[in-house]
């Protein structure tokens, strides 16, 4: 049973039917659904058929749908593009015309209201740096630190300034209208700088849907502790985190994200340029391979895959590295001792002795993730709600399993011994750690712990 969880997103490459089910079959955990591009009829498309096959197959698999948020953008150029020379001067203003070699239209008010004399502002994903001269509002005069050529539409970074601006707009409030439909079991806060923004969002979803802060910009990072103590879940977007800050500070920052994810028993993913070379190739290289290895070390409980599943030439390829990474590495016992451990977690590990699984019987999956955070193992989570199951997928080394409700001792022994034969059926002898708390269907701490020897077993 793979501990860490797999995030893959659909795109061009992988929105149909048969490469669906292909990644289901990898063992795709979570489907991201990129609402950053194609249109919501291709999201809703997808969504559907996440959904017949998570129905035709033996797992649950949870869909995570990303929000756009405030990305900044320029206008057009009157011929696609320009050259910006080093040491040359580069003006953003409010004329909605096309741009040219000295100056584009900037459709961002927010941004001419938060740049300062001597702000960083870096164009095309950090390929082109300018630093601010001059704003008075409607026109902001640049120096070209670091040229090159300029496309129509290409993103704006601001690092140093803080943007007034919420990190839900328009598109995402509308977007979040199909949350239902979609049958999102997460979504994605793009750009978040204080817990206010999660706060705004969790206003805006149904209460079952959870909410996972991306963490892409420094503001956040100064904010970090409120952040993940308001989201469910966490991302680390590396890629526009990399553009608004140093980018050697990058794996520093991680670490950091991931620590205090697991501070807060909050499931974190690492994402961004995980297998970026499988975009167009079917190997990976040397140091992707040591990325992927490094956040399982970590102790992320999920790594995402971009553009290699949703554009890229090789997207099952990249599911089968990613897997096959994550096996190899989990096979070093350091992988489970490098996270801390809850309190119920260090009273199992005392008294467990060689389990096969542990089997926590949760209705909100609150004793599967203090489980997972105390790193037990084999975790299966047996819930009687499907939202539950779902959710856990992003969960690291919780498998769900969906059962009927719990009324009795007795019958949670009786399902313990039908589910968990068929899941450890090569094994002769199958000895579980049971959690739950009683009495059942209520919610509360975890009070049971109860050692079991599987019967039923045919191998």
């Amino acid at each position: 049973m793979r501990k860490t969880k797999i995030v893959a997103t659909i795109g061009p490459s992988s929105g149909n039917a048969e490469t669906i089910q292909a990644l289901f079959d990898a063992g795709v955990n979570v489907f991201r659904l990129n609402f950053s591009h194609n249109d919501i009829d291709f999201h809703k498309q997808n969504a559907a058929t996440i959904r017949s096959i998570e129905s035709a197959g033996d797992r649950p698999v949870a869909i995570l749908m990303d929000l756009q948020g405030p990305k900044f953008r320029i206008g057009l150029f009157e011929d696609g593009s320009i050259t910006l020379i080093q040491g040359g001067k580069f003006v953003f203003d409010t004329e909605n015309t096309f741009g040219n070699e000295r100056r584009v239209y900037l459709p961002h008010p927010e941004l001419f209201k938060s740049l300062s004399d001597g702000d960083d502002v870096f164009l095309d994903d950090g390929k082109i740096k300018l630093k601010v001269k001059s704003n008075n509002g409607e026109k902001i005069e640049t120096e070209v630190i670091t040229g090159g050529i300029l496309m129509n539409k290409k993103g704006v970074n601001v690092p140093n300034a803080f943007i007034n601006v919420s990190a839900i707009t328009k598109k995402d409030m509308d977007d979040l209208q199909h949350v239902e439909e979609i049958g999102a079991d997460y979504v994605a806060v793009s750009f978040v700088q204080t817990a206010r923004d999660i706060t705004a969002v969790r206003k805006l979803v149904p209460e079952h849907v959870k909410i996972v802060a991306k963490i892409e910009k420094p503001k956040a990072i100064e904010n970090l502790d409120a952040i993940v103590n308001s989201a469910d879940a966490v991302m680390i977007a590396r890629g526009d985190l990399g553009v608004e800050m140093q980018i050697e500070r990058v794996p520093v920052v991680q670490k950091q994200i991931v620590n205090i994810c697991q501070r807060y028993q909050k499931p974190v993913i690492v994402a961004t340029q995980m297998l970026e070379t499988m975009i167009a190739s079917p190997m990976p290289t040397r140091a992707e391979v040591s990325d992927i290895a490094t956040a399982v070390y970590q102790g992320a409980d999920a790594v995402m895959l971009s553009a290699e599943t949703a554009n890229g030439a090789y997207p099952i390829e990249a599911v089968n590295t990613m897997r096959n990474v994550i096996e190899a590495t989990e096979q070093d016992n350091d992988v489970r001792t490098s996270v801390g451990a809850t309190t119920e977690g260090r009273l199992i590990k005392a008294v467990i002795d060689d389990v096969s699984a542990v089997v926590a019987f949760t209705e909100s999956g609150r004793t599967a993730i203090n489980a997972s955070n105390s790193r037990l193992g084999n975790i299966v989570a047996m819930t009687p709600c499907m939202r539950t199951a779902r959710r856990m997928c992003l969960v690291w080394g919780v498998y769900s399993v969906v059962v009927e409700d719990i009324y009795s001792f007795s019958q949670m022994l009786q399902i313990v011994d039908t589910k968990i034969s068929g899941m450890f059926e090569k094994q002769k002898n199958i000895r579980v750690a049971i959690v739950a708390g009683m009495p059942f269907r209520e919610s509360g701490m975890t009070n049971v712990l109860h050692i079991y020897d599987v019967k039923n077993n045919d191998a």
